[in-house]
């Protein structure tokens, strides 16, 4: 499936990141690049440090040693907000949306760092006309409309999310990191719970999203067929540490990463 796709320079560099809780180490001297409009993998058993890694990329997670450079400029703490300013969205393994919220809605929380209005001007209406603001939220409607025709959810866009099935929510969970706008877009196990329908739809979407918008990502996932099918390069972490680094087919005759994670046929 990404044969075709023209890789770039990195555009994300992780470089010996370690992390600690207490005593407790997640993440231990951790390197690796992102290259502009790949799928970047991050995979690995449970506990192995992938969530870890990706709140460190994006601000949760302040980590003890090691940088991360970001289109040539080098941080060591900085909080989420500045990095979704930078251009890097994140979806969660959790689902944390406003369930009482229609999908439309929802997703337009994620155009929030777009707007220029205050919320003040927003509050208050033009008796005369348009208003800046109204003009403004119009125009971000728009844009969300357009992310809910590209995710196939218009007969739901007016529905409270707590009533959509789980595959459905998820989608609206890519629509909000979609409506940011992303440079690099960063995916918590987007397929975890869904049948083998839904996980096709959701491959499909990572992919669209990524050739259609240009869009680089980065990628946990645990069904390996999935892994493997659509990313460009995968890392393997275990117990906090990198084991395997590479394409598909490199990972998949790693000694190491078999033993570790893929199991060893018999």
């Amino acid at each position: 499936m990404s044969a075709n796709r023209k890789i770039g320079e990195v555009i994300l560099d992780v470089q010996n990141i370690s992390l600690s809780f207490g005593g407790v180490k997640a993440l231990t001297d951790i390197s690796f690049d992102v290259r502009e409009h790949e799928v970047r993998a991050i995979i690995g058993p449970n506990g192995a440090g992938k969530s870890s890694m990706l709140n460190c990329i994006n601000g949760v997670y302040q980590p003890q040693q090691g940088s991360i450079t970001f289109r040539g400029q080098t941080f060591k703490h900085m909080n989420s907000r500045q990095v979704a300013e930078m251009g890097v969205a994140r979806t969660f393994q959790n689902l944390a949306l406003f369930k009482g919220m229609s999908a439309l809605d929802n997703i337009m929380t994620g155009r929030n760092l777009k707007m220029k209005s205050s919320l003040l001007a927003q509050a208050f209406r033009n008796p005369f006309g348009w208003s800046s603001a109204e003009r403004e939220e119009l125009e971000q409607r728009e844009f969300v409309e357009r992310i809910i025709d590209f995710l196939e959810i218009q007969p739901f866009r007016k529905t409270p999310v707590g009533q959509l099935p789980y595959g459905l929510q998820k989608r609206v969970d890519l629509g909000r990191a979609l409506a940011m706008e992303p440079q690099v877009l960063l995916l918590d196990e987007p397929m975890a719970g869904m049948n083998v329908e839904e996980k096709q739809d959701m491959s499909r979407f990572i992919l669209d999203v990524n050739d259609e918008f240009g869009t680089t990502i980065v990628l946990i996932e645990h069904d390996m067929g999935v892994v493997m099918d659509i990313s460009d390069r995968l890392v393997v972490l275990d117990y906090g540490k990198k084991i395997g680094d590479g394409t598909p087919d490199e990972v998949r005759n790693n000694e190491d990463v078999i033993r570790a994670y893929l199991g060893v046929e018999h």
